[in-house]
């Protein structure tokens, strides 16, 4: 089958926002030497709340972006894979190197002092259970993995799905994703109550809406080239101020907040995020070329591998940018992700030539022509 050129694009400008929303954490981070946000946020000053809001704010596309990816591929099954078939090959792309990084992110660690050899072994007794103390990242896998196990049951539907059935699911899950502002403002609604989470639109919500979306603008949607480009632009601007200003308009410089709080409109199943990532794909989905760029090519084959190390790296280059060089959070967030992007680039791609690379990367250089002319990635 041909290779789908734009969702390629789309695997490496996600994998590098991946990469700036973490950059930009270690700017309001309570403790502010974490790699990642805890609990408890601070910023230091009105700039460090700028740059925040606006370069993680935009950023918040990214894992949306992965999941349209995936649906878009993969959505609905093909009829001749069984269950047991499907399952088998998505249990053999990602988790292999999903396991290795799992241990890799209990162990190492320690060699540095970040975790203590206690704190190690505990990460090492909880892998079936959860990710490691140092991979947040992870948190990724367990909704991807979900989305995985339900193709196989949502496929028979969507197959035979028509425009405004699917488009009914998606006004539905819209609504679902207004049940973080509803629940700020109005508190519980639609059925919740402290012994009942499962709300009016729990079915309808989560990231499946996402799945639904993908197939739908693959199959239904028929606008044109320059009509996906303007809806495709003005949405993403409309999401992404508001996304931006969820986050600025509470982010008070000198104040201890509470990360949730302060993130509510960052959740990647927010309608503001809905909106910003839709935009963006549809921009995205203008793009005709017959063949990927060479080095768009391979940074896609290698961008699993690049999520699952890339906070190894993120700490160093934070060490360096942000601890010893000092550089003020607008020049810092964008150079943080760009030298742990590239260090990541380079050392996947050292990887991708040893033998049994995709055990550890999920792809490997001998492997890349087949994978040329395969659409079943990740």
């Amino acid at each position: 089958m041909k290779r789908i050129v734009f969702l390629d694009f789309v695997r490496v400008f996600a994998c590098f926002l991946v990469m700036l929303v973490h950059a930009s954490e270690n700017f309001y981070g309570a403790g502010g030497e974490s790699d990642m946000a805890g609990p408890q946020s601070f910023l230091q000053n009105d700039l460090d709340r700028l740059w925040v809001s606006v370069y993680d704010g935009f950023s918040r596309m990214s894992v949306p972006l992965f999941m349209i990816v995936s649906a878009y591929l993969l959505v609905p099954m093909n009829e001749s894979q069984t269950t047991w078939q499907f399952y088998r090959r998505r249990a053999v792309r990602i988790l292999p190197p999903f396991f290795i990084f799992m241990v890799l992110y209990s162990v190492l660690p320690t060699l540095w002092g970040q975790i203590d050899y206690s704190t190690s072994c505990t990460d090492l007794s909880r892998i079936l259970l959860n990710f490691p103390t140092t991979a947040g990242h992870f948190w990724f896998m367990y909704p991807l993995i979900g989305l995985y196990l339900f193709i196989p049951i949502i496929s028979p539907w969507i197959r035979k799905a028509t425009a405004k059935e699917e488009l009914a699911f998606i006004v539905l899950f819209a609504l679902s994703t207004c049940m973080p502002y509803l629940n700020r403002f109005s508190g519980e609604v639609w059925g919740q109550c402290f012994w009942n989470e499962y709300h009016m639109l729990w079915y309808f919500s989560g990231y499946l809406g996402y799945l639904v979306i993908a197939h739908y603008i693959k199959v239904h949607l028929d606008w044109s080239r320059a009509k996906r480009f303007w809806v495709g632009l003005c949405a993403t601007t409309v999401g992404a101020v508001a996304t931006i200003m969820s986050f600025y308009v509470q982010a008070v410089p000198g104040q201890l907040l509470v990360t949730p709080e302060l993130e509510i409109g960052w959740s990647f199943c927010t309608i503001n995020c809905v909106v910003l990532t839709t935009g963006a794909f549809l921009m995205f989905s203008c793009i005709e070329m017959s063949k990927t760029p060479k080095i768009v090519l391979e940074l896609s084959e290698l961008s699993f591998g690049m999520f699952l190390m890339h906070i190894f790296w993120l700490g160093y280059w934070v060490g360096v940018f942000k601890n010893d060089m000092a550089l003020p959070s607008v020049a810092a967030i964008p150079v943080i992700a760009i030298a742990t992007f590239m260090s990541c680039y380079i050392a996947t791609k050292i990887i991708s030539w040893l033998p049994g690379a995709k055990w550890i990367i999920g792809t490997s250089a001998h492997s890349r022509p087949k994978l040329e002319s395969t659409l079943s990635k990740a």
